[in-house]
Formats: structure tokens, sequence, C-alpha cells
């Protein structure tokens, strides 16, 4: 195995373990200079991912994902991925699926660069109360 597989598989592990209490060891993972995109923020460094990371996990009450399939070339690969998600305050908690994907860059066997495609309607806006209504009836008739 080569360390960008390596790091693949810590990565995965990495996000399967992690809850409320347990960021895990991001460290293992990702480089110190570490900059980070997501549909909602962009963070530089281990330090603000970790506090960035801490915030989103603050009210998770179960998360895990499913990684589906997986491109390497060189040092840069990227994975599809459904997570499944319960939330306190979506949907009540109840559990929420949610498909996206990853593309990272490596560097001495640490990720460079991590960002997260995924539709945050499926994640946030749909499952709100009053807005999730408004978003699935603007999905249905826009097509």
């Amino acid at each position: 195995m080569n360390e960008v597989t390596l790091c693949l598989a810590r990565f995965k592990d990495l996000f399967n373990g992690m809850s409320a209490h347990n960021a895990g060891d991001l460290g293992n993972v990702y480089a110190e200079q570490v900059m980070f995109t997501d549909p909602f923020t962009t963070v530089h460094g281990l330090t603000s991912l970790q506090t960035y990371l801490a915030g989103a996990y603050g009210n998770v009450l179960a998360c895990s994902f499913e990684f589906e399939h997986e491109v390497v070339a060189g040092q840069q690969a990227s994975l599809t991925w459904t997570m499944h998600l319960q939330h306190k305050r979506i949907k009540r908690g109840a559990k929420i699926r949610v498909d996206g994907i990853s593309y990272l860059q490596f560097e001495q066997g640490r990720v460079i660069r991590h960002r997260d495609y995924f539709d945050a309607g499926q994640l946030l806006y749909e499952n709100l109360p009053v807005l999730g209504t408004a978003v699935k009836w603007l999905r249905r008739h826009a097509a």
C-alpha cells in the first residue's frame, strides 16, 4: 500500500469514528496547513478544522458514512459517500441521508486539501419545518 491508500483508510476510519464527544485524531489524517471546504465554509489550518468539526458535530446524535466509489490518481483522490445522520436540530433527530463526494489532495501522506460536495438542501433546508416544505415544493415544480 502506498501513503495515499493508507491515508484514505485512516480518513474513512476517522469519519466513521467521529461523534459529539470524539473528534478523532485529525493530525493522523490532515496536514498542519490543510484547507477544508464544504458548502457552508472554508477553513485553513488543522486547528481551525478541529474547531469547525467540533462545532459541526456538537449536536450530532449519530453519524456514519458509506464510502462507495474511490478514484486515486497520484496525490489526489475522489470518493463518493452516503452520510447517515441524526442531529438534534434536524428533523427532530430522525435519521436523514445525504449523498456527497470528497475531493482530497495529499502531501507527505496527509490530506493537504479537502473539499466536500453535497446538496445543502438535502442535508439542511429540506429537513427544517417551514423551509423544508418550501424547498421540496420548489424541487417538484422546477422540473
